[in-house]
């Protein structure tokens, strides 16, 4: 299929257009594709555009428009405001740059800013068991914390006793 605008190369890009209930199909080559302004490439649902949007619609703890301007990243030069414009930092570095701005936005997504990962089927007993204790540990000092300490005892117990079945494992 040759593109509607130009005839003369094959059409690769392929769109089609539904507006109350009208249909309209558009197929066009790639040059003619990015001189088109009415379409845009570019894929709404990426996330660099999800986290752009997040930024925008600043939650209490976001920072508004217009500020931070001063900050930039020392090894690439960009700056957060244009982060929050595109949603895609410049390199590595500015993650570590950025930090206390982004952690709000990663808490707000992930609900954590600590990635714990899935737990693989073959090997998720024992990381179940000790993802287990942990908790059953941050309790227990909770509990020591508190002066609780029949539930300090009941939590030691149960810490033991997931320690021998792991050691059985």
């Amino acid at each position: 299929m040759l593109c509607e605008e130009c005839n003369n190369n094959k059409a690769t890009v392929h769109m089609t257009k539904i507006i109350q209930g009208q249909k309209e199909e558009i197929h066009l080559c790639q040059e003619c594709a990015m001189k088109k302004e009415s379409l845009n490439l570019e894929n709404p649902f990426a996330i660099h555009s999800f986290l752009a949007g997040l930024l925008d619609i600043s939650g209490g703890s976001q920072v508004k428009q217009g500020q931070n301007i001063g900050i930039e990243c020392s090894q690439c030069g960009k700056s957060y405001n244009e982060f929050r414009k595109v949603g895609r930092f410049g390199c590595d570095h500015c993650y570590e740059e950025f930090n206390g701005q982004i952690k709000p936005l990663i808490r707000k997504i992930h609900g954590n800013i600590h990635h714990t990962g899935k737990i693989p089927r073959r090997t998720g007993n024992i990381l179940s068991i000790k993802r287990e204790i942990n908790q059953l540990k941050s309790q227990l000092k909770r509990a020591i914390e508190e002066e609780a300490f029949e539930k300090a005892a009941e939590l030691r117990d149960k810490i033991k006793a997931l320690e021998e079945k792991m050691g059985e494992i």
